[in-house]
């Protein structure tokens, strides 16, 4: 089986048997001389190796010309918006600059929105990143800086001072320091089997916020699962339920179209799960496939929403089948490009399946006309945070993704060697914490380039349609 995944190097190394404790914390200090913390600070625009918007346009030629469009008018509406579309510019921002070495499988994207609440298996919820699509091998701290920056511009977008910001950042980078030291003096079953569950995350809020957290979860918990959907998002036509239409989010598609991906997609997705839960898959029926837009910086991408049904005709299941292309830091990563003949569907999944604590029974990939897709269940309990609800609770939110990010490189990378780079002063903290003011600056910039392009019409946008 080929794969576009480039494995993250074991810390033991191969050949001359286990490195001890102490080398490979030896091995996190000496990438001090290649990086030191304090450069991790540094952020200049004239060492730019690119132009954004040239970065961002590039990214159309994989994408629906007609859905992209619907991408620069959502990614125009604020710094907020451009920020979470604007992964690729940031990553070639990022491979501008000395990296630590100490490689991890990154997010590739895990701003503060990446962070939610969803089913395990075993139908817990669980508090974890959430969006792969561009998950590749990296230096850890990528992971952190886009985390950091994204705290900074969230707090911007809802009028929050730089004091509120800086508190915030601090607050979420010494949870990942605290929560790496933890990690570095567990066993790997420990932190492979460690978790934040639902009940944990409403602890990290004020006494006064927990009240209102956790009926917000409830809430969401019961309503999003594919019977909610189903009562939300479909009608009755001629006897069965039919996804409803919603131009330009939720478009039908022609009977040749279905039939493509209902015999095709779904069949090649089909043999990427796992035996038993091929056979559960295998007792549920394609009622209906309509294509659809979701998010930001993936509007374009071709993405389509399935209704099956299950034996007894009352038991909806909807899987969202996603395009995926290249991660932007395949080109620039240290860990290499990925190979030609890999998935980049399962690019995605396998970087799921490392970082995430517990992973959906349903995920897998396919491909259809040449383009890699991958699967998983639409909603399933997922509960996405809103910058309204989080943004007065920000450094409260902010340490919950510091520990989630903290042990998603732990599974992946050598944290030994991590904290050894990290140590134990505030270096690390206050550096991360200059350069996410730095970048939330840049990224304020680079909105105005990208309003500036469209008002000049060398940028396209659907004028009428914010979303």
């Amino acid at each position: 089986e080929s794969s576009a995944l480039a494995p993250v190097p074991s810390p033991g190394g191969a050949a001359d048997g286990p490195v001890t404790t102490e080398e490979r914390r030896a091995s996190g200090r000496a990438a001090r001389q290649r990086v030191p913390r304090k450069a991790l600070g540094r952020w200049k625009e004239n060492d730019r190796p690119h132009d954004p918007l040239s970065t961002i346009l590039a990214q159309n030629a994989i994408r629906a010309p007609e859905l992209v469009p619907i991408r620069h008018q959502r990614m125009a509406v604020s710094p907020w918006n451009f920020y979470r579309g604007a992964a690729a510019v940031m990553a070639g921002d990022l491979a501008a600059e000395p990296d630590s070495g100490l490689t991890v499988q990154l997010c590739g994207d895990a701003h503060v929105l990446n962070f939610g609440l969803w089913a395990t298996p075993e139908r817990n919820l669980s508090f974890d990143l959430r969006d792969f699509d561009e998950t590749y091998p990296g230096p850890f701290e990528w992971d952190v800086k886009r985390l950091a920056v994204s705290l900074v511009v969230a707090a911007r977008e809802h009028g929050l001072g730089q004091q509120v910001a800086g508190a915030a950042v601090q607050a979420r980078v010494e949870a990942y320091c605290t929560r790496m030291r933890r990690y570095a003096s567990q066993p790997e079953l420990d932190i492979w089997y460690d978790s934040i569950h639902a009940d944990s995350l409403i602890g990290y809020f004020e006494p006064a916020d927990q009240g209102r957290v956790s009926i917000h979860i409830e809430k969401k918990r019961q309503r999003r699962t594919s019977r909610g959907a189903l009562a939300k998002l479909t009608t009755m036509t001629g006897g069965r339920p039919r996804i409803t239409e919603d131009p330009p989010i939720r478009v039908t598609l022609d009977d040749q179209e279905q039939a493509g991906i209902a015999g095709h997609l779904l069949a090649e997705y089909r043999l990427s799960l796992q035996e038993d839960r091929r056979a559960l898959f295998d007792r549920f029926t394609v009622v209906d496939v309509v294509r659809q837009v979701v998010g930001v910086g993936s509007v374009g991408m071709r993405v389509y929403l399935v209704l099956l049904e299950g034996r007894s005709g009352a038991d909806p299941l909807f899987l969202q089948l996603k395009q995926a292309g290249p991660s932007v830091y395949e080109p620039s990563s240290p860990a290499g490009k990925a190979s030609e003949d890999g998935s980049y569907g399962a690019r995605v999944i396998r970087g799921k399946r490392l970082i995430q604590s517990a992973t959906d029974i349903f995920v897998g990939w396919g491909s259809l006309h040449g383009r890699d897709y991958y699967v998983r269940q639409f909603r399933d309990m997922k509960i996405i945070p809103k910058t309204e609800l989080i943004a007065p609770r920000l450094a409260a939110f902010g340490t919950a993704c510091g520990e989630v990010l903290a042990r998603a490189h732990a599974r992946t990378g050598d944290p030994v060697a991590i904290d050894g780079y990290l140590g134990k002063g505030a270096a690390f903290s206050a550096a991360i914490n200059r350069f996410a003011e730095a970048y939330a600056d840049q990224n304020e910039r680079d909105h105005a380039q990208r309003v500036a392009g469209i008002a000049a019409g060398s940028v396209p946008a659907a004028p009428d349609y914010v979303g």
